[in-house]
């Protein structure tokens, strides 16, 4: 049975040792290219779905000021031993993407790496809507779901609200439940008055053995000022 709001295998990955510990570069180059002219101790951040905060650690040294959210609370206290460990200061939160714990505008920049992904379509349109919410004018987010295009998608069984489960083939075997994204149903995350400033459909094929392909998007947009 599918839970289209979190699938509790994290929870488990998380409990037996699941940790990533570098930041994935899309993240930082998402950053340091749309960052706002201001100082970074006053440049807020939000990550949507931090696991165990690679991303919020780098930023946070870097001297952003970092807030990360997820549903997993094993995620969270590894994340937050490690901030405590390395003396990081950031707001690590467990919490419902679709009820974001923080008031309106309070970030310059949003982002999601491979989250929302694991989410059925419509949680994850109630989710992009609150981040727009708790965007500042000007703000952006961007967004890395897994494109349907994906050896992931083609070789699972479909169910409710767009999620693929059973998936027994490709780089996302024992992944849990996945929503895979075509071009359409990633613009429906979009609807006015956000403005998509960049649409990218990242395709890596493996033209030797199995020629798996792994297919993701990296999506950018704006609340508008």
């Amino acid at each position: 049975m599918t839970n289209p709001s979190f699938d509790p295998i994290w929870r488990e990955k998380y409990a037996h040792g699941l940790a990533v510990r570098a930041p994935y570069d899309c993240i930082v180059s998402f950053v340091y290219r749309n960052k706002p002219a201001k100082e970074r101790s006053e440049t807020r951040i939000l990550e949507v779905g931090c696991g165990t905060g690679n991303n919020v650690w780098y930023l946070a040294r870097e001297g952003f000021d970092l807030s990360g959210i997820d549903a997993s609370p094993e995620a969270i206290s590894y994340a937050q031993h490690r901030l405590d460990e390395e003396k990081v200061g950031a707001d690590l939160r467990v919490g419902d993407f679709t009820q974001l714990p923080y008031p309106d505008s309070t970030f310059d920049l949003v982002f999601d790496r491979a989250a929302l992904t694991n989410c059925g379509l419509s949680f994850a349109r109630k989710a992009v809507s609150e981040v727009f919410r708790v965007l500042a004018p000007g703000g952006q987010f961007f967004i890395n779901p897994y494109s349907s295009d994906h050896t992931s998608a083609k070789s699972g069984r479909l169910v409710d609200d767009n999620l693929t489960v059973d998936i027994g083939g490709g780089s996302l075997v024992g992944c849990g439940q996945i929503c895979f994204y075509n071009q359409g149903q990633l613009e429906s995350l979009f609807p006015a008055p956000w403005q998509v400033l960049s649409m990218e459909h990242l395709v890596i094929t493996q033209v030797r053995a199995a020629k798996e392909i792994h297919a993701e998007w990296w999506g950018r947009a704006l609340k508008p000022a």
